[in-house]
């Protein structure tokens, strides 16, 4: 389903581009590029049946791009960030040893066993 609406997209993308370019400026920049009375479509121009068109082709394009955006979010549901995961050093083969534990009292000099009188 994915592929199809993303090959449908392209192909609208295309399209829309097409009639977005067949279509003649309002004698401005389009007079330069020769696109003066005469056209392709007669004197008064295409511009009911083209910009029809291109309203059509924008309305579909944009149905497309949030269509393939929801079916493609909704395959990553799991959220993760760069500061959830555990730097590693790429250098290191092997990660570094563990370090002994300390004791959690430290250890009291043994008295001798011969020296038990008093002063």
């Amino acid at each position: 389903m994915e592929k199809m609406v993303l090959i449908l997209h392209i192909v609208i993308c295309v399209l829309l581009i097409v009639l977005v370019l067949l279509q003649s400026g309002k004698e401005g920049m389009g007079v330069i590029f020769g696109g003066g009375n005469t056209s392709l479509f007669g004197s008064s121009g295409a511009g009911g049946i083209l910009v029809k068109l291109t309203t059509f082709a924008a309305i579909i394009f944009l149905v497309t791009s949030l269509g393939y955006n929801i079916l493609s979010s909704s395959k990553f549901k799991h959220s993760s960030t760069i500061l959830e995961m555990v730097k590693q050093d790429p250098f290191r083969a092997t990660p570094p040893a563990a370090q002994p534990a300390a004791p959690a009292t430290p250890a009291t000099p043994a008295s001798p066993a011969g020296n038990t009188t008093a002063n």
